[in-house]
């Protein structure tokens, strides 16, 4: 999740709130793709997840990064709670999860290179101290109970939030694990095309990434259960946003949907102070009960558009949020999905004549139909493997158009970190299918297995 922002002034005109996300404009030649990822770490011996503090922990995992591999350190209360180096960030999510925010890169080579070097030396700390990582959508044994919460401010206010307002929301915190990747837009008729786009196909990535078919030690009858824990955590701030499609969207009407997201908080002097449910739009009147006659920053607006959770969302920048953490090969695959389908213009303007006939009801029937049962699902004439093979080709397609070369000009574009989709397409199964059939299989439903098989 997020850190603080900074660097914003006082708002002094609403028309401040839609220019924030407009200054995210930049021309095309500055485009640029940042991927994040988490992981589950687990203590290799006893298979349970680690703590934040001890000899096996995620806090060993951060000073071995600092001082063995050159991060600097990143405090809160005087805690390490994350790192940073060359554009990039490790933090950490509230259950423990390990999470890299890459640096915003030029293309899929170099963010391919990225993941690759975190994860190299997140297993050389790791293996030192007994520890163990692996890419799943959901912690596939461990309970809440089990999770040793982070010591960030933030995440203490959201955990004794999160019951108020649905039923699932400490299990997203504590439980799952995403990959994501953030885009550039170069206008606002740009944002809205791309938004729609985003927001349409993320089912896509979601059946194409499922990755967690088991729950509290058992298969829990979807291919992709975080994307189902989404669906009741909190509807003030999930979801598929009808409004993005309606005639005269742009920044300023996702600005006004923004303010009527309840608050979480309202950083102050490295604390977070408790502004559970109270709303932006009376902060902006002076009239917030948390800090009563204080106005708030831009840098108050940013965090809060951190705060809210749809499937694909704004910022300055873009965020497509619709798929399961996984094994290696799907971390660079799912930058290169979204790249291909959104830095060509042919491909973007293909990918809307896909799903521009839908309604509201079609794109979320998809979003439930693809949790539950990835490329099998079927959704009155749509077919998800069809349509996943169709949104498959536009981004290839779009991958060539760009022809980013690799390797010293070896390799000529970034299509083949496509290939791990391809043979999901080829074969009709995703990961989730695969860990079902080892689940039922030779593993003779002994879900432990799971650790040594799919680790990193």
């Amino acid at each position: 999740m997020s850190i603080p922002q900074s660097g914003g002034g006082p708002i002094e005109d609403m028309s401040q709130l839609a220019g924030y996300l407009e200054d995210g404009c930049k021309p095309k030649d500055d485009w640029r793709i940042g991927t994040e990822h988490e992981k589950f770490g687990y203590c290799k011996d006893t298979l349970k997840p680690i703590p934040y503090e001890g000899k096996r922990s995620v806090l060993a995992v951060l000073e071995g990064l600092r001082d063995v591999h050159g991060w600097a350190p990143v405090e809160e209360a005087g805690k390490l709670i994350g790192l940073e180096k060359d554009g990039a960030n490790v933090s950490l999510e509230p259950g423990g999860q390990l999470e890299l925010s890459g640096g915003p890169l030029e293309t899929i080579h170099e963010t391919c290179d990225e993941v690759n070097t975190h994860l190299r030396e997140v297993k050389d700390v790791a293996d030192k101290v007994g520890v163990g990582f692996i890419g799943l959508g959901a912690a596939p044994i461990w309970s809440h109970e089990d999770m040793d919460q982070m010591p960030k401010g933030r995440y203490k206010l959201m955990t004794d939030y999160m019951d108020r307002v649905g039923t699932m929301g400490k299990s997203m915190m504590y439980r799952t694990c995403t990959v994501q990747v953030n885009l550039d837009f170069g206008s606002e008729a740009d944002m809205v095309q791309k938004l729609r786009v985003a927001l349409a196909l993320q089912p896509v990535a979601t059946a194409l990434f499922a990755n967690s078919p088991f729950f509290d030690g058992k298969p829990n009858g979807h291919k992709s259960w975080r994307s189902r824990v989404w669906r009741d955590l909190d509807p003030d701030r999930t979801g598929m946003l009808p409004f993005v499609f309606e005639d005269g969207f742009g920044f300023e009407a996702y600005a006004e949907y923004a303010l009527d997201v309840p608050m979480y908080f309202v950083y102050r002097n490295g604390e977070y102070i408790n502004a559970l449910g109270m709303s932006f739009r009376d902060f902006l009147k002076g009239e917030l009960p948390a800090l009563p006659g204080e106005m708030p920053t831009l840098s108050d607006w940013a965090d809060h558009l951190t705060t809210a959770f749809p499937e694909a969302r704004i910022k300055k920048f873009m965020e497509m949020r619709g798929a399961d953490g996984g094994p290696w090969r799907r971390l660079c695959a799912l930058p290169a999905f979204w790249t291909g389908l959104m830095y060509d213009q042919n491909s973007l303007d293909a990918a809307w004549d896909l799903v521009k006939g839908w309604d509201a009801e079609t794109r979320e029937a998809l979003r439930v139909a693809s949790s539950e049962q990835a490329l099998q699902a079927q959704v009155g004439t749509i077919n998800m493997h069809d349509l996943a093979r169709e949104a498959l080709n536009i981004s290839e397609a779009g991958l060539k158009a760009r022809a980013r070369s690799g390797a010293g000009g070896m390799v000529p574009d970034e299509t083949h970190f496509l290939n791990a989709l391809r043979e999901s397409i080829d074969s009709g199964k995703v990961p989730a299918d695969e860990l079902l059939e080892r689940y039922y299989g030779d593993w003779n439903g002994d879900l432990s297995r799971i650790y040594a098989e799919f680790s990193y």
